[in-house]
């Protein structure tokens, strides 16, 4: 690990780590059951410096341009069990970085630096009911009249959406295809803008994840992120990084499955002796741990080449296709190892079998991801 941390992200990784020990994993399992976490696990992690890093130092954050530092405080904040906390309380990093780059500096310094400290939620609404990867179809309308746009449509799968305070909406001003979308920044109490019930799922419990209701919304017009109508590259520019700390999250989630069952069957007994004295789980274990170590290296090489200022899309893609597909061969092998008690709420294996599955969909499916790496491989 030295080959890519530093002192200053090891500091990090500490910090991190004790935020999860002191204040997440007593708590956790409760949360899980509950959907959710408390409000001010927000703000305490922003006083322990955690929601600010790879946002400018003037607006509140740690500065720009260090993705190992992201990364370290990443996987330790995986070491929470719940990929649901850890998405929301990562909300912000693919809603703020468009309103950082193209939003008027009032509108950034009116909103960034309240949700850098944890005393606001931010939340990205792309996705709607009828369309998920399509994102160059959606079609939630902005109708601009002047002073205020006038919105009207829906989107689902929000996390952070039922609480949200600020919303990095995307709604289509022009016409048809990807050069008709625009970003607004949209606030919970505005005119016609209403949240719906949080959705229940299979896994992230502990995620607020929601629909969002639009009926002749009005949004000042100074509420634009960017120029009009140039909204799809403001996402695409969002994705890369975006996928890749799901694919942070893939790998840790695969490496907490693995220790948990490197433990367990240190202990589990069968036939008079510990099951890891059998060859069949030993060569499970081996090639667990051999999964991982990869998905994490590949990882770390990617993160190198963006440090680097590359733009690895193609590695990133193949990164997170990857790591999901080992978190979920990974996870469903725990929990056989752990056998009945892998299938118990009560078992962390089951928590991260469930949690698994939704990273190989969100941030772009597999399948999407499979089309991307072809087209930069001139297919």
């Amino acid at each position: 690990m030295s080959d890519y941390f530093n002192e200053t992200h090891q500091q990090a990784r500490l910090s991190a780590r004790r935020f999860v020990t002191t204040h997440v994993l007593p708590h956790i399992d409760d949360w899980e059951e509950a959907g959710g976490f408390p409000r001010d696990l927000y703000r305490q992690a922003g006083a322990d410096g955690l929601l600010g890093i790879g946002f400018p130092e003037a607006l509140g954050g740690s500065g720009e341009h260090d993705v190992f530092l992201k990364i370290a405080v990443s996987e330790e904040l995986m070491r929470s069990t719940s990929g649901g906390l850890v998405s929301s309380l990562g909300s912000l990093d693919i809603a703020l970085p468009p309103v950082v780059k193209w939003a008027r500096p009032e509108l950034r310094e009116q909103v960034v630096p309240d949700v850098l400290r944890g005393d606001k939620i931010a939340a990205l609404a792309i996705t709607e009911p009828g369309g998920g990867s399509d994102v160059a179809n959606l079609t939630t309308r902005a109708v601009n009249k002047g002073d205020h746009y006038v919105v009207n449509g829906s989107k689902t799968f929000i996390t952070s959406g039922h609480r949200a305070d600020h919303y990095t909406v995307a709604v289509r001003t022009g016409g048809p295809g990807h050069a008709g979308i625009s970003l607004l920044l949209v606030d919970r109490g505005m005119p016609g803008f209403s949240t719906g019930n949080k959705l229940r799922k299979m896994g992230w419990w502990a995620s607020d994840t929601a629909e969002l209701f639009f009926d002749d919304c009005r949004v000042p017009v100074d509420r634009l992120i960017g120029a009009e109508n140039t909204g799809f590259a403001a996402i695409m520019s969002n994705f890369l990084r975006e996928r890749l700390m799901l694919t942070v999250m893939a790998y840790m989630t695969a490496e907490i499955a693995l220790e948990a069952s490197l433990e367990y069957a240190r202990s589990r007994e069968a036939f008079g002796r510990p099951i890891n004295g059998f060859q069949v789980t030993r060569h499970k274990l081996v090639d667990m741990a051999t999964q991982v170590d990869v998905a994490r290296e590949y990882t770390y090489r990617c993160a190198a080449l963006m440090e680097a200022g590359k733009n690895p899309i193609k590695q990133v893609a193949m990164a997170k296709n990857f790591a999901t597909d080992i978190c979920e061969k990974v996870t469903r092998e725990a929990v056989q190892i752990h056998g009945g008690a892998g299938y118990m709420r009560e078992s962390v294996v089951e928590r991260l079998y469930r949690d698994g599955k939704i990273l190989s969909i969100g941030g772009g499916t597999t399948e999407i991801m499979k089309e991307l790496i072809g087209k930069q491989m001139g297919l």
